[in-house]
């Protein structure tokens, strides 16, 4: 069973969102890109706490990756994941962009 996310929005309109969101252990998001109906899509990711095992995030390209804590890419062209965590949580504050 796939421990529950919490996606916590604290703005969100049609172009941009800011969304906290929270992992458990246990979690994880398989390889996928994030389809939008037009325009580019862009996330900007701010790792605030990672997993103690696990949780690691892959992309197939990303355009900023500062330290494994910041990552800029576009999920509606490139796939990414997250791996299992195994022990921990994994906090982010995410900020989404459709142009």
């Amino acid at each position: 069973m796939i421990a529950k996310v919490k996606n916590r929005a604290i703005f969100s309109s049609q172009i941009f969102s800011i969304n906290y969101v929270t992992y458990p252990t246990n979690h994880s998001v398989m390889t996928h890109s994030d389809p939008v109906q037009s325009g580019r899509y862009y996330k900007l990711n701010f790792v605030i706490r990672t997993p103690k095992v696990g949780g690691v995030f892959k992309c197939s390209h990303c355009i900023i990756n500062l330290f494994n804590r910041v990552y800029l890419f576009r999920p509606d062209k490139y796939e990414h994941s997250v791996s299992k965590i195994e022990s921990g949580k994994r906090v982010l504050l995410s900020f989404a962009l459709n142009v």
